[in-house]
């Protein structure tokens, strides 16, 4: 059964910085590209970046692009998603969210596997 578990979620100011965690129980974690969402209140869920397995290739968000930056540790089955001058438009649930493929979809259709989300509140 495959879960993925979010964490590191919080409130900050603006400008300040957070990491998010997600710790993955998928057993071919290492060839999954593995991706972060984020809903904030009445919107669709969005795209913000994703990386894939064994190369690494990364896509970010134009929104997030030069502030978040995506990583995962393999030998631990984790991703992580450094935060950094966050906004108040940061603001939402954030999501981790994985598949079995080679590409970097940017898409919720494309996705198999999600967490639960963990809330992350910037301030102004």
């Amino acid at each position: 059964q495959v879960q993925l578990v979010e964490s590191g979620g919080g409130l900050v100011q603006a400008g300040g910085s957070l990491r998010l965690s997600c710790a993955a129980s998928i057993q071919s974690f290492r060839i999954a590209t593995m991706s972060w969402f984020r809903q904030a209140p009445g919107k669709e869920r969005e795209f913000v970046a994703a990386m894939t397995g064994n190369s690494g290739r990364t896509s970010y968000a134009n929104s997030v692009r030069g502030r978040f930056t995506i990583s995962r540790d393999n030998a631990k089955n984790t991703l992580y998603l450094q935060m950094s001058s966050l906004k108040p438009e940061d603001t939402a649930v954030y999501y981790c969210a994985a598949v079995l493929t080679t590409g970097l979809p940017t898409t919720t259709r494309d996705y198999r596997y999600w967490g639960q989300g963990t809330q992350v509140t910037v301030s102004s």
